[in-house]
This record gives C-alpha cells, sequence and structure tokens, in this order.
C-alpha cells in the first residue's frame, strides 16, 4: 500500500482499510492543527491507486467498507471521485460504503446533483470537522468556512441522504466564549443530526498559530474543567438520539462511548468523574501531545 507522509483516520475506522488518493492537507491553515505540516498536499497517482486496490482484492479478506486517506479526499473534484468509486467497486465488489474526511469548505463545491450521484456510489458516512457552528471561533481557528455556510452544505448532505460524523471541539472558542459556542453549535446539530458525534479536547500544539495567539493574549485556553462543562452542556441541548456519541479521544480528560439514547447516562458519568478528581488537574490546563 502507498501512504506518504502522516496518516490519519477517525478511531472508529481502526479495522477500515485505508486507500490513499491524497497526500496531506488541501487546506492545511487550522490554527490548532499540526497533522499535515510537513506534508504537501497532492493528488496520488492513478497507478498507485489500482496497485492498492489490487493488493487488497489478492488480500482476500472481505472489505466492505473503505477508507480514503489522507486530510481532505473530498476536494477532489467528482469526476475523479466517481472514478475512484467505480474502480473500488470494480476489485472490491462487496464495498457498501465509501468514507473519509470531508470540510465543509470541500462541501460547499459539490453541488445536490454531484453528492446524490456519489451517494449512488456508496459515499458515505462522511467525518466533518465542523469544529464549532460558532463563527467567532470558526474564523479565529481559520477554518475557511462560515456558520451559513456550515448550513448550506450540510443541508445538500440531508438532501443526498449523506450520513456524517459531526467533529466538535471542546474549548474551541476560548475562555468566555463556551457557552455561545456550544449553543450555536447544539442548534446546528438538532437541525442536521449526525450518526455519529465525535466530541475532541482542544490544545495548544507547539509551533501553531493557535499557540501564538495564545502568548500574545489574543486566545485564552479554558481550564479543563471547563472543557467538561462544555461537554456536558452540548450533551444537554442536543437532540439526537439515534446518534453515537464518541467521546474516547485520547485528547478527552475523560473517555466515553455510548449511544445518544443513553445521555442522561453520559452525562451522570461526566458529572460523578469530576467530583473523584483533584481540583488542581480540573482548573488547570493539561498540555497534550501534538498528533
Amino acid at each position: 500500500m502507498h501512504y506518504t507522509g502522516q496518516v490519519y483516520r477517525h478511531p472508529i475506522e481502526a479495522d477500515t482499510p485505508l486507500l490513499e488518493v491524497t497526500a496531506g492537507c488541501s487546506h492545511n491553515k487550522c490554527s490548532f492543527c499540526t497533522m499535515y505540516r510537513e506534508t504537501p498536499f497532492r493528488v496520488s497517482p492513478w497507478s498507485h491507486i489500482e496497485e492498492d486496490l489490487l493488493e487488497l482484492k489478492n488480500s482476500k479478506q472481505k472489505v466492505t467498507r473503505i477508507f480514503l486517506v489522507n486530510g481532505e479526499p473530498f476536494i477532489l473534484s467528482t469526476e475523479k471521485l466517481m472514478k475512484i468509486g467505480e474502480l473500488i467497486h470494480q476489485y472490491l465488489p462487496e464495498v457498501e460504503t465509501i468514507t473519509c474526511y470531508a470540510s465543509i469548505k470541500s462541501l460547499l463545491n459539490k453541488s445536490l446533483e454531484d453528492l446524490i450521484k456519489l451517494r449512488e456510489l456508496g459515499y458515505n458516512d462522511l467525518h466533518v470537522g465542523l469544529e464549532s457552528a460558532y463563527n467567532p471561533a470558526l474564523n479565529q481557528m481559520n477554518k475557511g468556512f462560515t456558520t451559513k455556510q456550515a448550513y448550506e452544505s450540510l443541508e445538500k448532505l440531508k438532501q443526498a441522504n449523506i450520513d456524517w460524523d459531526a467533529i466538535i471541539m471542546l474549548g474551541v472558542a476560548g475562555k468566555g466564549n463556551g457557552k455561545e459556542h456550544i449553543e450555536q453549535t447544539a442548534k446546528l446539530l438538532n437541525k442536521y443530526p449526525p450518526y455519529l458525534l465525535s466530541i475532541m479536547t482542544t490544545s495548544v500544539s507547539e509551533g501553531t498559530p493557535l499557540e501564538r495567539m495564545r502568548d500574545k493574549g489574543e486566545f485564552i485556553e479554558c481550564t479543563e474543567l471547563e472543557k467538561i462543562e462544555e461537554e456536558i452542556l452540548l450533551l444537554q441541548l442536543v437532540e439526537c438520539d439515534n446518534a453515537y456519541f464518541f467521546g474516547g479521544h485520547n485528547y478527552n480528560l475523560i473517555g466515553i462511548n455510548a449511544p445518544m439514547s443513553k445521555k442522561e447516562e453520559i452525562i451522570e458519568y461526566l458529572e460523578e468523574q469530576i467530583k473523584h478528581m483533584d481540583h488542581r488537574l480540573l482548573d488547570g490546563i493539561l498540555q497534550r501531545e501534538s498528533i
């Protein structure tokens, strides 16, 4: 298999075969992110994609789901994505779902007709780095889209019958802005319920624009307790009983995964864990390793 530089996939895709169709990230400008800083964006050679699909075919494993890497495969043209999808089905006819990371920015470039065609080929369960629906946070994190554009893109996904995973960041709006960040984000999620709600804690990584903003006082980090309180508030406000809550990212101080139909139990678990934690940890800011 051909893999270039850093390779990332959502934790729930741990057992999903990875097919590289791009390297790096087409945006690669998010203020908090170091994931693809050292890997220039490029499209994989067609020969590499075919060779990798042949390798998967020859492995004799039953492949019903495949994850396209790297950071922004959905930025590719609809024509290119359809060609990749058709080739996947040619080599791996049992594939039912083609998934990948997608951004609001890449979804904006697809028409509803494009998305319907891709859905028919099996593109589904897209992992969308929303982070927030609060415009000031989106601007500060340099996400490349607005809240209005998020609504427009998710409306197209809904009409195309494409399920999506909402990746949300705790603490991304900075100290004092958590309530607005969570309320605006919950409002969007309630209008366009995801199949998966993925929670990740914001951390300031060395060498990022966010680190420079923090050092200048332009971004003030939330405490660990404030981040967990955002998580609890999000659970209280979101009405997505058919979704699955993935709070097990290794950046999260308290890891828990469960169906959203059990959100009261999730909230109780988080509140109970807080009671048994050292207040010095909760009132402080934990430095996470860069990913």
